[in-house]
């Protein structure tokens, strides 16, 4: 599971941009949007085709996103429960 963390956190970092930062930057509780990282809607759609492309788990219901998206911790949980690569 820490291997898939480091993982998400690098992705999330190469995919958004984040230049300045690194995955030791990211704790794995901080919440991805407002307060945490401040991520927006635009880079939830980014996290969506990270999902998609890299683990093969389609969202349809935007309510499990914002449960999915909550912090590194649930991203890594729910992709170990829904991968299909």
């Amino acid at each position: 599971m820490e291997e898939l963390k480091t993982e998400l956190k690098e992705k999330i970092i190469e995919a958004l941009n984040l230049e300045d930062m690194s995955a030791e930057d990211i704790n794995d509780t901080d919440m991805l949007f407002e307060e945490g990282l401040g991520l927006d809607s635009i880079d939830a759609l980014e996290l969506i085709i990270i999902l998609d492309k890299d683990y093969g788990i389609k969202l349809t219901d935007s309510k499990d996103g914002k449960k999915i998206f909550q912090s590194i911790e649930t991203m890594a949980q729910y992709i170990t429960e829904h991968r299909t690569k």
